[in-house]
């Protein structure tokens, strides 16, 4: 295993007939099934909009559960997901944690923008509501106010406190920006936080770094090889206890503990 660099990744990947067989296989059943629940998803809403959304979230929980048994990875988790208004923060590993985490919880992502761009992963941001955030610290504020309005409403938003993916390897120093949007005034007292901890298990026979994508990873060229496997991994979710908000003096003290807690749970 070479040594974690962010910046340098180990390249394209080549495939032989079989695999390229398999990669078209499974695109096509991936893109049916994201593209088939998008519309089932729209559908629905429609008529359980004035109800309330109960339905739907239902519906992103089966689809992100099919693709990735489609992309052959395992999916288990130990824990619960807490159902409250607040912030769930963890460790950030691949595009493939927003497809585990839709799997078990309601949540709305915060991303970055160029991700609206991304195939699959953006249309379900978008269509989920995910908040798409510019680094910009000109924007700070206001990305601030808009998280605000978000708990106010009930929202469970789930943000990656590193700043980037990585090799899955390690866990990054949590950066406390994002965390000071909890820290808003009357609201605070009510605001939970969930620390998770996200473990990729590399196929056999494959770097352990296998679903990691940092550095100059070409997106297409990562699906390809994640779908190419025809024996995948798996990804583990571990829930930790959700913690008060009102429990911390400021931002990088919550940043600092849930930290701790995820790495202490990282099995890399």
């Amino acid at each position: 295993m070479s040594t974690w660099d962010p910046d340098h990744d180990p390249g394209p990947r080549s495939f032989d007939k079989v695999a390229w067989l398999r990669i078209a296989v499974v695109w096509l059943q991936t893109v049916t099934v994201i593209y088939g629940f998008l519309v089932l998803f729209w559908l629905v809403r429609f008529f359980e909009w004035p109800f309330g959304r109960q339905v739907t979230p239902e519906i992103t929980k089966l689809a992100c559960r099919l693709s990735l048994r489609l992309m052959g990875i395992q999916l288990r988790v130990s824990g619960t997901p807490m159902q409250t208004a607040g912030a769930v923060v963890a460790n950030h590993v691949s595009w493939l944690d927003i497809f585990a985490m839709n799997a078990q919880q309601r949540i709305f992502f915060v991303a970055k923008f160029e991700v609206k761009k991304w195939f699959g992963v953006g249309i379900l941001a978008k269509t989920t509501n995910a908040v798409f955030i510019k680094r910009d610290p000109r924007l700070a504020r206001a990305q601030q106010e808009l998280f605000a309005s978000r708990f106010q409403r009930g929202d469970t938003l789930l943000f990656f406190p590193e700043g980037t993916s990585t090799d899955g390897m390690q866990v990054l120093p949590f950066k406390s920006t994002l965390f000071a949007s909890l820290f808003q005034g009357d609201q605070t007292n009510g605001l939970m936080v969930q620390p998770v901890t996200v473990n990729y298990e590399a196929p056999p026979g494959e770097d352990a770094r296998f679903y990691g994508f940092w550095g100059r990873m070409s997106f297409r060229d990562h699906i390809f090889k994640v779908i190419s496997i025809p024996e995948g991994g798996s990804v583990e979710l571990i829930y930790h206890r959700p913690v008060q908000v009102a429990q911390f003096s400021n931002r990088k003290e919550l940043a600092r503990y849930c930290e701790e807690t995820v790495r202490a749970a990282h099995v890399n």
